[in-house]
């Protein structure tokens, strides 16, 4: 998994990431307290309204900022909107107010909306083999499993020495270095694409997503990592501090949980990606969601709590590392960060959906019929991937272009008006070629 670091680029831009993700780290267990500081007993509905706000600015910013994407050159994108990024985290520690953090929230995921997905799309084109491609997407899901592993350790130890807003300072110094990193490798352009209105660049993306079968699946599978992860994320403080009675230190302690089972797919999963393909563990672990979430009522302990969410962690990365794979061969290259913009923006909304419902239920219901509500809703999805999405699915399908003149490049390549490769969609490919036959 780490020959990928040989590459000079790559081990930068993996270096950016790893210390962005343990300032983001931080900032998310600062934003838990800072609720709790703000609304008690309710910081569950504040911190799900919060980050409600954060799916908003992803959903709706992410598919303009990728039509931008590809008329910019990617080093001066990233940087820039890393220092806007840092900018916004300077205010965090002084808010008083609840509306003040739902308006700092906006700012700094609309920058991210343009960061993330410029940076997914940037990876591909730095690692081309598919080999190495695969290991660098292990080694990213790592990275995500580190910050909430060591991240929430991290803050534990600091909030013994510090208040939680100095936490916000991390996030700004994750930023600032982040910045600095891609400050000193030279990035693949985008490879020239048509030329197409704004319109049409900023819906492409989420067209050709929801046209390829195996995305319709992977947003399904969204909708199960989302209502897994939202339940951890909006209420562990309620658990911890409502539920057990325990201080800010033990909050860190059962979000560090779910980063360890996270981290352990991780691990796992490249070796295991090398003699099978996506579909079976991205199901696996979307299963696990489904039924660890029905457990939730039973936690009477931290102990148990732990225990629990570390089974969640492992489900998670189970059904998250292997996206970007499926992303990779669903889109000609210059198509790339459109694709990936699409599925920022389509798994946010899932998040749209779920964290609100996980404040709101919890404060309403209890966390009992919440955990059950989220665990239905995992059931969904996961029943809507292994339809959208069946294991017999092929790519590589029979079918004919009536329309191309015979002289097309791409009849050329394939020899014949009918022929059948490896499917994508694109402007040769509008539509999944499901029925279609070659006749000749």
């Amino acid at each position: 998994m780490l020959s990928v670091l040989a590459n000079p680029t790559y081990r930068h831009l993996f270096a950016a990431q790893v210390i962005a993700l343990i300032g983001t780290g931080l900032a998310t267990v600062a934003l838990g307290l800072l609720a709790w500081q703000i609304a008690g007993k309710n910081a569950g509905l504040v911190l799900g309204t919060a980050l409600a706000i954060k799916m908003v600015a992803y959903v709706m910013l992410a598919p303009i900022a990728s039509a931008v994407a590809d008329r910019l050159p990617r080093r001066t994108m990233l940087v820039a909107l890393d220092l806007i990024r840092a900018t916004v985290a300077v205010a965090l520690p002084f808010v008083t107010e609840v509306w003040q953090v739902y308006v700092l929230i906006f700012l700094l995921q609309a920058a991210s909306a343009g960061f993330t997905p410029t940076f997914q799309a940037t990876i591909p084109d730095v690692l081309p083999e598919e080999a190495d491609y695969t290991r660098a997407l292990s080694l990213s899901r790592l990275a995500y499993d580190l910050e909430n592993l060591l991240s929430p350790l991290l803050a534990a130890a600091l909030l013994t020495v510090v208040s939680f807003p100095v936490l916000f300072g991390g996030t700004v110094v994750g930023f600032l270095a982040s910045a600095t990193l891609v400050l000193t490798v030279t990035l693949p352009s985008p490879r020239p694409a048509a030329q197409r209105s704004v319109w049409v660049r900023t819906t492409r993306g989420i067209r050709n997503y929801l046209a390829t079968p195996r995305l319709r699946g992977l947003l399904a599978l969204n909708l199960c990592v989302a209502a897994a992860g939202a339940m951890v994320i909006v209420n562990t403080v309620v658990i911890v501090q409502a539920g057990l009675g325990l201080a800010e230190t033990q909050v860190a302690l059962a979000l560090a949980a779910f980063g360890a089972g996270s981290m352990t797919a991780a691990l796992v999963l490249p070796r295991l990606l090398d003699r099978m393909p996506d579909r079976p563990p991205m199901i696996a672990g979307a299963a696990i969601l489904a039924a660890g979430m029905l457990f939730g009522p039973l936690v009477g302990s931290l102990p148990a709590l732990g225990a629990l969410w570390l089974i969640l962690g492992f489900g998670y990365s189970l059904t998250q590392t292997p996206t970007g794979r499926l992303l990779r061969r669903s889109a000609q290259p210059e198509d790339r960060p459109a694709i990936f913009a699409a599925q920022f923006a389509l798994s946010h909304a899932c998040w749209l959906l779920t964290y609100p419902l996980a404040g709101w239920a919890g404060a309403r219901f209890g966390l009992d019929a919440t955990f059950l509500i989220l665990a239905g809703i995992a059931a969904l999805g996961l029943v809507a991937a292994l339809r959208l999405w069946p294991a017999n699915l092929e790519d590589d399908i029979p079918h004919q272009h009536a329309d191309l003149p015979s002289g097309h490049p791409h009849l050329a390549a394939h020899g014949t008006t009918a022929h059948h490769h490896p499917v994508v969609i694109d402007d040769l490919h509008r539509v999944w070629p499901y029925q279609t036959r070659p006749t000749g």
